[in-house]
């Protein structure tokens, strides 16, 4: 039973929830009945990684739930705090900028039917996504933002949408900046924050799922565990977010014949609350903690202990750092 559930649950919850969204958006009220369906999918999924989880070590408390909700309240709500409501930002930040009527002179195919203009949207904004998502794990500026998302140490439904406030903001302006410039509708836009919040639900959920050949059309639980890995040859890879066409393209796909990884995090350390985590990565001392770097006056402390012998020293720099594995003959200073 659990094995037949583990095949059908993941195209069932995604294309379940998209065809709720469906009727979500001929109501009135479209973003707020899609949140209320982003919920739903949460409480099904909240109920599934406890009937059948992929890793039963990743059912254990990790202290991060407080600020796992906070950032996702920041991250995906700020445009809707009065609502409440946390799920859909790029939704709703497509209400706000786009004009209702299309301009004529654009050139997006706004003769092509719906489903093929999400399509197309899809891969062009799937393309910003990689390229933001790989651009923060392979440059530090980038990365000591990014690195809280990586910090955990089990990914479930409720760590989604930890992120810290600038990466996603980053990672919506160059998905996004294309197809406003190219002028596709509202619609458009509405459907693809839809297919990337359902899509992100999945992706971290712990819940045993079989994708088989999905695995190379989309975005799947499997492929992002093995994104998530602290081993780099295993965590820089498979970037995309919703599709894995730029993976497969640009070399970063990722999906070998064995059970994905389940150690995961970085090898540096988070701020241990909300606050903390967001002002983190805007300080030298909070990126040095990022990396698992030492404090400069701890290194000065611990100089005469060190011995001809520091050429063994070793640190492993977490997933997605630009730094990758490095053999250090001393104490980093810089």
């Amino acid at each position: 039973m659990k094995y037949l559930a583990s095949l059908i649950l993941w195209p069932g919850l995604y294309f379940g929830g998209l065809l709720s969204t469906y009727f979500a958006l001929s109501t009135s009220r479209p973003i707020l009945w899609f949140n209320v369906i982003y919920f739903v999918i949460v409480a099904l999924l909240a109920v599934f990684e406890r009937l059948m989880p992929h890793s039963t070590d990743w059912l254990e408390p990790d202290g991060e739930t407080i600020n796992n909700i906070a950032h996702t309240l920041l991250t995906k709500g700020l445009v809707q705090a009065a609502a409440m409501i946390g799920a859909s930002f790029p939704m709703v930040l497509a209400l706000v900028a786009l004009p209702p009527v299309p301009d004529a002179s654009s050139l997006w195919p706004h003769a092509w039917p719906m489903p093929v203009q999400v399509l197309l949207a899809l891969v062009i904004a799937e393309f910003g996504l990689y390229s933001a998502h790989r651009l923060a794990h392979e440059h530090l500026a980038l990365w000591r933002f990014h690195a809280l998302h990586h910090s955990v140490t089990r990914l479930w439904v409720v760590n989604t949408g930890r992120f810290h406030f600038l990466d996603s903001l980053f990672k919506i302006v160059v998905s996004q900046a294309p197809l406003y410039l190219l002028g596709a509708p509202l619609d458009v836009f509405l459907w693809v924050g839809a297919v990337t919040a359902f899509t992100g639900l999945l992706t971290h959920c712990n819940v045993e799922m079989r994708t088989g050949i999905l695995d190379y059309v989309v975005s799947t639980p499997r492929l992002h565990r093995w994104h998530h890995s602290i081993n780099l040859e295993e965590g820089n890879k498979n970037y995309g977010e919703n599709l894995v066409v730029w993976d497969l393209l640009l070399g970063t796909y990722f999906n070998p014949n064995r059970p994905s990884s389940t150690t995961i995090g970085i090898s540096g350390t988070v701020a241990t609350n909300f606050w903390g985590q967001l002002r983190q990565p805007f300080t030298r001392k909070g990126t040095r903690e990022l990396l698992g770097k030492r404090p400069k006056v701890e290194q000065k402390r611990r100089e005469p202990e060190v011995s001809g012998d520091v050429g063994r020293t070793t640190a492993t720099v977490g997933s997605g750092n630009p730094l990758g594995t490095v053999s250090i003959k001393q104490n980093p200073s810089g």
